[in-house]
C-alpha cells in the first residue's frame, strides 16, 4: 500500500467532485469548438456574398474594397481564434478521459476499503501542545511505555524536508518477546512520520507481508486553550474488518488516554518558548518538530486555523 495515496486524504472533497469537473470542462470545450466551427462557413458565406455584390456591376468602389478587406481580416482572425481546450483535454484524448475517471473512481473505492476507523475529539489543551506531542519521537518510548510495551527507537534512518513539512524515518525495536505488537509487525521495522501540513501528521507503520497501518492525525486550533483532533486509521491487513476495527478503536483510545496527562502538563508550561527556533532541540529525534518551527513557529505566532477548516 503506497504511503502517497494518503496525501489524497487532505483533498478528499476535491476528489469527490473530480468527475463532475471533467465532464463540465469537456462540455464547455465542445460548445466552444462547435461555435468556432459554425463560424467558418458563416464567414465564407459572408465573403462570397459581398464579393458577388461587389463584382456584379464590374466596378469596385472604395467602400466595397474596404468591406471586402474587412471581411477577409475578420475571417483570418476567426481562424486564429480557435479555442484551446480547458482542464487537461489538450493532453488527453476523450477516450483517455474515461480511463482517467475510471481510475479515479477505483482509487476512491480502494481508499474507502482501506479506511478502518475514524475518531474525533475536542481536547482542552492548546493546539501547539498536540503538535509538539505528535512530532516528538521520544514520547513513543516514554508516554506510550505501557501501550507500546517499552518499544525502543534505535536510530534515525532518513530525514527529508518539503515546502510545507517533512518526513522522518526511524528504526524501532520490540525488546520484549511477549510484546503484543508482534502480532502486527516484525521485531525491528522502519516507521515513517510525515508532516504534511501544519495541521496534518501521518504515522506509517509496516506490518507483515508488506502491509501497513497508517494513522492520519488532523489537529485544528479552536481557540487558545482548545483544539479539535481527528484520527483516521487505514490498513491493508487481510484481517476480518470488524475485528480489526474493534482492535484499532481500543488501541487508539488507549493511546489517547495515555496522552492526556502529558498534554495537560505541556499546557501548564510555557510551551510557546519551544516554538522559538533558537530554543528548539537539535537532537535527531526532534528534527521534524524543528522543521515545523522553521516553517510555522519562528515568527513567534502560533499557527492559525485557516478560514473554513473548522467546518470542513
Amino acid at each position: 500500500m503506497s504511503i502517497n495515496c494518503f496525501n489524497n486524504k487532505l483533498s478528499v472533497k476535491q476528489d469527490s467532485n473530480i468527475s463532475n469537473i471533467v465532464d463540465i470542462a469537456l462540455f464547455i470545450d465542445k460548445i466552444k469548438s462547435s461555435i468556432w466551427v459554425f463560424g467558418i462557413p458563416s464567414w465564407l458565406f459572408g465573403i462570397t456574398d459581398r464579393s458577388i455584390a461587389a463584382f456584379v456591376d464590374g466596378y469596385l468602389s472604395p467602400i466595397e474594397i474596404f468591406q471586402l478587406f474587412t471581411a477577409f481580416f475578420f475571417f483570418v482572425s476567426w481562424l486564429y481564434l480557435k479555442p484551446e481546450e480547458s482542464f487537461n483535454s489538450n493532453d488527453l484524448e476523450p477516450s483517455q478521459y474515461q480511463e482517467y475517471l475510471d481510475r479515479t473512481q477505483a482509487n476512491k473505492l480502494q481508499l474507502k476499503k482501506l479506511h478502518m476507523i475514524s475518531q474525533e475529539y475536542i481536547l482542552p489543551f492548546p493546539y501547539i501542545c498536540q503538535i509538539y506531542h505528535l512530532l516528538n519521537l521520544k514520547h513513543l518510548e516514554t508516554i506510550h511505555r505501557f501501550s507500546l510495551n517499552n518499544l525502543k527507537i534505535l536510530s534515525i534512518s532518513q530525514f527529508q524536508t518539503t515546502n510545507v513539512g517533512g518526513k522522518i524515518t526511524f528504526q524501532t525495536i520490540l525488546d520484549s518477546p511477549a510484546n503484543p505488537l508482534r502480532i502486527w509487525r516484525q521485531p525491528t521495522v522502519e516507521v515513517d512520520l510525515i508532516l504534511h501540513t501544519p495541521y496534518a501528521v501521518e504515522l506509517s507503520i509496516p506490518v507483515y507481508n508488506n502491509k501497513r497501518i497508517i494513522v492520519i492525525f488532523h489537529a485544528f486550533p479552536l481557540n487558545d486553550s482548545e483544539h479539535q483532533l481527528f484520527i483516521d486509521i487505514y490498513s491493508d491487513l487481510e484481517w476480518p474488518k470488524p475485528l480489526l476495527q474493534i482492535i484499532l478503536h481500543f488501541a487508539s483510545c488507549l493511546t489517547l488516554f495515555e496522552d492526556l496527562p502529558y498534554l495537560r502538563a505541556l499546557a501548564e508550561k510555557n510551551i510557546e518558548r519551544l516554538f522559538n527556533l533558537s530554543r528548539t532541540s537539535n537532537h535527531e529525534s526532534a528534527l521534524l518538530f524543528k522543521r515545523f518551527v522553521e516553517l510555522y513557529g519562528s515568527s513567534g505566532e502560533t499557527t492559525k486555523l485557516p478560514e473554513g477548516s473548522k467546518e470542513s
